[in-house]
């Protein structure tokens, strides 16, 4: 089955049909989505930034992460709900859409390299700082997931642009 298969068979669902035919449920979605985007970026930010030693350098790394990370995670199922809401409204606009399935590889990383990150803080809340290598690590995994959170943003708002689905 391809993409654009399953994309037919999608808009033709009930939930498809009824979130197409509600004029307020996709605009309401995609703002909850923004706002959601919005807070995550900026839990992200706010540890990287520790991580890099460019803000809070005054806190542990863990206490700030302890601070942020349920943000992120919660804000993460916010965005899969309605990201999934906006697909199924919209799967078309979507599903084949290379930009959005782009977004889709970068969040998988992003979420893994948050994983990762966070694994190493619960083994030992020093993790990150307890050597060199592992300040190195953790500034590498905060630039990185610092560019993947940005792609993500660039490829949502590029989807519109790239109707090739």
């Amino acid at each position: 089955m391809s993409l654009e298969s399953i994309s037919g068979w999608l808009a033709t669902t009930p939930a498809s049909l009824t979130f197409q035919t509600i004029t307020w449920v996709i605009p309401t979605v995609q703002t909850l989505h923004i706002l959601a985007i919005a807070v995550v970026i900026s839990a992200i930010l706010m540890m990287d930034l520790r991580v890099l030693g460019l803000a809070m350098s005054g806190q542990p790394t863990a206490a700030v992460a302890h601070r942020f990370l349920p943000w992120v995670w919660c804000t993460v199922v916010v965005l899969l709900i309605s990201g999934a809401i906006l697909i199924v409204a919209e799967p078309g606009r979507s599903l084949p859409n290379s930009t959005f399935q782009l977004k889709m590889v970068l969040l998988i990383a992003v979420l893994l390299v948050t994983a990762v990150f966070q694994q190493g803080l619960r083994r030992d809340p020093l993790f990150w700082e307890r050597n060199a290598a592992l300040r190195l690590g953790g500034r590498l995994l905060a630039v990185v997931s610092l560019f993947l959170w940005v792609g993500i943003v660039f490829a949502g708002r590029w989807i519109a642009y790239s109707m090739e689905g």
